[in-house]
């Protein structure tokens, strides 16, 4: 974990080092909406981590990873990597089956380009699952620039402020209303076919206070099915592209 005080960590967020309860609860829901068994692009896969959970399903996983250490470790993950940029897809369109995208959108230089290119290299009738952080969420966990310095960690209230003064305090990252997320893949030929938000893993409560983590949990994964979920940490997102 030595790069999470760098600049990376700033601007790229940080991958998913260890698979926790979080991690596996996502990929629950993955399995609940889409097909893990066609050739897959994980859109920004770190080091690999869902790649390797998708092996038991999948024979054919590529990913894409703009920072070169982070590709060459999850190389043993994938049938490939690619290094490049989410906004312009070294691969030939109407090629992947599945789509994914873990918490990345937030990070690019231009969101718009990069849901237009994920839309491209999807086969027609192949979908596309993204999770991306709710604009709601009471914390933001990217961490905040205070005077010229970044400062990693929760933040609380952050993005419930003003746009002006949000992207003063979080220039190096988006979050999104529905709203907006929504108006990224309106103009592209795409079926909305599931969206709905998420509260997180929350392990390391757990871990220090065991009874206390797993209270939260319930409390929060039931709030999930009441209007409370507008405060979800995720936004998850399902499109089908169309021929």
């Amino acid at each position: 974990m030595a790069d999470r005080f760098s600049p990376q960590a700033a601007l790229r967020g940080e991958p998913s080092y260890i698979w926790r309860s979080g991690q596996d609860r996502r990929l629950h829901k993955i399995r609940e909406w889409v097909d893990l068994h066609g050739r897959i692009l994980d859109n920004g896969c770190g080091l690999g981590t869902y790649l390797d959970a998708f092996a038991a399903y999948s024979n054919q996983r590529f990913g894409l990873e703009v920072e070169a250490g982070r590709a060459v470790q999850a190389l043993p993950a994938a049938t490939g990597i690619a290094q490049a940029v989410g906004e312009q897809l070294p691969f030939a369109s109407d090629t992947f089956d599945l789509i994914f995208s873990n918490e990345v959108i937030e990070h690019v230089r231009d969101d718009a380009r990069y849901a237009a290119e994920m839309v491209r290299v999807a086969k027609p009738g192949g979908q596309i699952l993204l999770f991306c952080p709710n604009r709601w969420y009471p914390v933001e966990q990217h961490g905040i620039f205070w005077r010229g310095q970044y400062k990693f960690g929760n933040i609380p209230l952050v993005n419930y402020l003003p746009n002006s003064l949000r992207t003063g305090l979080a220039p190096h990252v988006r979050t999104y209303t529905r709203r907006s997320l929504f108006a990224l893949f309106h103009p592209l030929p795409v079926r909305f076919v599931h969206h709905e938000r998420l509260f997180g893993g929350y392990d390391n409560i757990q871990y220090r206070w065991p009874r206390a983590g797993r209270l939260i949990k319930k409390v929060l994964y039931s709030a999930e099915k009441t209007p409370i979920a507008a405060l979800g940490l995720s936004h998850l997102l399902v499109l089908q592209k169309q021929s």
